[in-house]
């Protein structure tokens, strides 16, 4: 089973660390965020993984190497300039059977050989892993018509959304809606999907999620990770990895 790491963002969100470290290399206690994943991957089935990388890309090379410390055959797709989340996608060979997709600085507890099961069961051409967010508007809300004519006042609404966790499963021939060489989201490509009359799935996991692109979320997930350790890496707490 292939996964491909998406691991060549900047991480400006995460400046200044990220001027010197890749995002995937940020420290989660005593590992690296991507070694985290890794490691899932690993326990799900993945038996080999490609690193798509640009910024820094050499760290992340120099530090996980072929990946045998994991039990994992790990390769390298090197990014020359920015070609978005998909884009990264077009430049890698021999992707000719279902493969998973993950962002580079995700934690989360997600039973990814579930998903991948989930993925085998729809019959889509891709599945995207969702998490539900609330967002709290604290403000009062006033609906307007095509008139400008006022047709309902709401309080401090909550919508609910169900947001992408940046892991996806894809099926070969999604390869063919990526153009090559340039810069191409993940959002554009489901649009083409759908457009296309292709089925996408969603995967609703309700269990723990971190995007770790701002700084209270990654100071939010390295105090998560010390206290359930054991969960995120499916080992008895007793013992230490």
């Amino acid at each position: 089973m292939r996964a491909v790491v998406l691991a060549g963002g900047k991480g400006t969100r995460l400046a200044p660390f990220t001027t010197v470290i890749p995002k995937p290399l940020m420290p989660i206690g005593d590992m690296p965020i991507l070694e985290v994943m890794l490691r899932q991957m690993k326990r799900a089935g993945v038996d080999e993984v490609i690193l798509a990388i640009g910024h820094l890309g050499q760290l992340l090379r120099a530090f996980f190497e072929d990946g045998s410390q994991y039990g994992l055959r790990i390769s390298y797709s090197i990014e020359e300039h920015p070609l978005g989340t998909a884009g990264p996608l077009a430049l890698i060979d021999g992707l000719d059977e279902p493969f998973l997709v993950v962002n580079g600085d995700t934690l989360t507890m997600l039973d990814l050989a579930e998903f991948m099961s989930f993925h085998h069961r729809s019959g889509a051409v891709a599945t995207i892993a969702l998490s539900k967010r609330l967002v709290n508007i604290d403000l009062g809300v006033v609906q307007l018509n095509e008139d400008e004519a006022v047709v309902g006042y709401v309080e401090k609404p909550k919508y609910e959304f169900q947001a992408s966790m940046g892991i996806y499963m894809f099926e070969p021939r999604v390869l063919k809606y990526i153009p090559g060489g340039e810069y191409f989201d993940f959002p554009t490509l489901v649009l083409r999907l759908l457009e296309a009359g292709e089925d996408v799935a969603g995967y609703r996991f309700e269990g723990y999620w971190k995007d770790l692109g701002r700084p209270e979320d990654y100071e939010q997930a390295v105090a998560d990770f010390e206290r359930m350790r054991g969960d995120f890496l499916g080992v008895p707490e007793t013992v230490k990895l």
